[in-house]
């Protein structure tokens, strides 16, 4: 049997750990996020691009820590916003915004548009072992709804229904959403890549 590799993931979301986590389940990997660690170094995501702030956070964790990491960035792109919340989905009504807080303004943004709303999730996964960078990029395409619906996933996923689907994202169950999920895409994709 393979020894087990430890991987930091650098994040402190859990819903997103428990997500990588499942992706990869049948894999060597214990996966590590930022909230088991201590001394993790202040992370300014000042990138222009989701694969620009995925790459910062991986470097410095790794500088920090010596150990592989893997990271992401990810967030929602609306059309009628031009790309927008994009980069700044996570802090997108403020630096300390709540899921709820981000959603609100979203909706408010979108209220002077006509439905439907169409949008995507992306997601840079990046791993970083100090000598190089290895990037996967995943999207999912759906539109954006009124009301939420649903208490799974977090972000934006009760507004977002993907494409081919009645249910939003925080509607799926985990395994469904893991099937079809930017993240679940790019880390796949990720995973198969460096063969863990």
């Amino acid at each position: 049997m393979k020894r087990t590799k430890k991987i930091i993931f650098a994040t402190k979301n859990e819903g997103k750990k428990r997500e990588v986590n499942h992706i990869f389940g049948d894999s060597q990997v214990e996966l590590l996020s930022l909230n088991d660690l201590n001394g993790v170094p202040e992370i300014i995501e000042s990138g222009k691009t989701f694969q620009q702030n995925a790459e910062i956070k991986a470097q410095l964790v790794f500088n920090a820590f010596g150990v592989p990491v893997v990271a992401d960035d990810s967030g929602l792109a609306v059309d009628q916003l031009n790309g927008y919340p994009g980069v700044f989905s996570a802090r997108y009504a403020g630096d300390d915004a709540s899921d709820e807080d981000n959603n609100n303004k979203l909706l408010d943004e979108l209220r002077n548009f006509p439905e439907p709303h169409p949008a995507k999730f992306v997601c840079s996964a990046v791993y970083y072992d100090g000598r190089k960078f290895f990037n996967a990029i995943g999207e999912v395409k759906g539109r954006i709804i009124k009301e939420p619906r649903g208490v799974n996933g977090f972000g934006y996923d009760p507004l977002f229904i993907p494409d081919g689907f009645d249910k939003t994202m925080g509607e799926l169950p985990l395994d469904k959403k893991n099937e079809i999920s930017h993240r679940s895409k790019a880390f796949k994709a990720l995973k198969k890549f460096l063969n863990f």
